[in-house]
């Protein structure tokens, strides 16, 4: 089985949430709107064993174990389009783009197995998948695996300081606990939605005043663009309130 797969740079696809390293999230928070999004996978669900890796792992009452992924992530509402398009539609930052922008459309959260569900474009997206376009994934395997790689390698080496923040959270905050515990069950969420200034304090090489700096304006330009738009109003507040952490940052 083989898949071909081309990105045809028009810009579609970029809209909503996008995964980021640490390093990415940083250098890019004059940018992007940051949060952590929390995802937990179920015991015995397909995710499960690498989501443990690289994150937290939590014993329900029923005695099964949920593992919980923690994501650096640009945290812009579905209906926004990225903040680095060009007027064109086009990627503003091409030769500085996130590594998740280098790897798509594989997934790094995902085994290099399980890849092809990712290669399917959604309503609107137009990569190419004819005849003409360059086979990415043969037999389960990625066939250029270079910036794969380098993605789930930055992946792997955050994982032990996101894992040390998570446990530090889970335990002076019990309602994180039981949020990621509703987030869990069937039909819920899926993930739980955190600051990103919490992980900053816990980073001690990161200058936490210069990236209030770079940071702060990024989501009061957001709370002003979600500010009158209902159906966003949970991202307008989300944005409030990070401003207001990033305020007392810099103070």
């Amino acid at each position: 089985m083989e898949r071909r797969f081309e990105c045809t740079a028009c810009g579609k696809c970029c809209f909503g949430w996008l995964p980021l390293t640490l390093d990415d999230a940083l250098d890019h928070a004059h940018r992007f709107p940051l949060a952590l999004i929390w995802t937990p996978a179920r015991q015995g669900s397909k995710a499960f064993e690498l989501t443990a890796r690289i994150g937290v792992t939590l014993r329900l009452p029923d005695r099964k174990r949920i593992a919980v992924r923690i994501t650096p992530t640009a945290y812009v509402p579905p209906s926004f389009p990225c903040p680095s398009l060009t007027s064109e539609g086009l990627c503003g930052i091409h030769e500085d783009k996130p590594l998740r922008c280098r790897t798509m459309p594989f997934f790094p959260y995902h085994e290099e197995g399980d890849q092809t569900g990712s290669l399917i474009p959604r309503d609107g997206w137009a990569c190419d998948t004819s005849e003409a376009a360059p086979v990415v994934y043969r037999d389960k395997k990625i066939v250029d695996r270079g910036d794969f790689d380098r993605e789930r390698e930055a992946i792997l080496r955050q994982a032990p300081g996101l894992r040390s923040y998570a446990e530090a959270q889970l335990a002076k905050a019990p309602g994180v606990r039981e949020a990621v515990v509703r987030a869990a069950a069937p039909r819920a969420a899926g993930h739980i939605v955190r600051s990103f200034s919490a992980i900053v304090h816990s980073m001690q090489a990161v200058d936490t005043r210069a990236f209030a700096e770079r940071q702060l304006p990024v989501l009061t330009d957001f709370a002003a663009a979600t500010a009158s738009v209902p159906e966003v109003s949970d991202y307008h507040q989300y944005y409030l309130r990070s401003a207001s952490e990033m305020e007392r940052l810099l103070a």
